[in-house]
């Protein structure tokens, strides 16, 4: 009979690795890894072209936010498409290394990563974006508190947009007074919208600088 030995600590499995493909712009074909861990699932290539063909008047030397960054595939495909900056944001070490990685490799100076709690990051000391990406977990998330903490708390520009990705079945997030659904699409068991806050005041804009 096999016995294990107690001073032999089992080795630990490292996390299983999922892929995807950067569809656009000046690292379009390559193929880029990350840990599959569970609810992590990047965007798939029809929504990303839909996406960033929307996208495409605004997203050049655009200041990006990829909250809930995962695979960080949004926020990739934003600097290979010409964003200005790209901020990553996780809550997973794992992830946060990944996306690291992806940047070195490419050469990506113009992304930063945060390991933090969605949450948490929004608590901090803002800086506005002119696009933000949300792709949570299915199901997690109170999109309209979410919304209200955005605007709230300094982290949109005026004119910004955000995306938005949930189980189609959900149906369109609901929004803040003031906020408009600008576009609206499902790709299989995806919904995914694109709103915009209402503008600031002149005399809110001027604090906020």
């Amino acid at each position: 009979m096999n016995r294990r030995n107690p001073a032999i600590k089992p080795r630990r499995r490292a996390p299983d690795k999922g892929l995807f493909r950067i569809i656009g712009g000046r690292w379009r074909g390559r193929k880029l890894s990350f840990p599959a861990l569970e609810g992590v699932r990047p965007t798939g290539d029809r929504v990303r072209e839909t996406l960033f063909n929307w996208l495409q008047p605004r997203i050049s030397g655009a200041r990006c936010l990829d909250l809930y960054a995962g695979s960080g595939a949004l926020g990739l495909e934003a600097l290979s498409r010409g964003a200005g900056e790209v901020v990553f944001v996780d809550r997973q070490p794992v992830l946060i290394r990944a996306i690291e990685v992806h940047l070195h490799t490419l050469g990506a100076s113009a992304g930063r990563c945060r390991c933090e709690d969605a949450a948490v990051f929004l608590k901090g000391r803002s800086a506005p974006f002119d696009l933000v990406f949300l792709d949570p977990p299915f199901g997690q998330v109170d999109w309209q508190g979410l919304c209200e903490a955005l605007g709230s708390g300094g982290w949109l520009k005026d004119g910004a947009w955000v995306y938005m990705e949930e189980a189609a079945a959900a149906g369109a997030p609901p929004l803040p007074e003031g906020w408009a659904l600008v576009r609206d699409a499902r790709a299989g068991n995806v919904g995914y919208h694109l709103a915009s806050p209402p503008e600031r005041s002149p005399a809110t804009a001027a604090e906020e600088k």
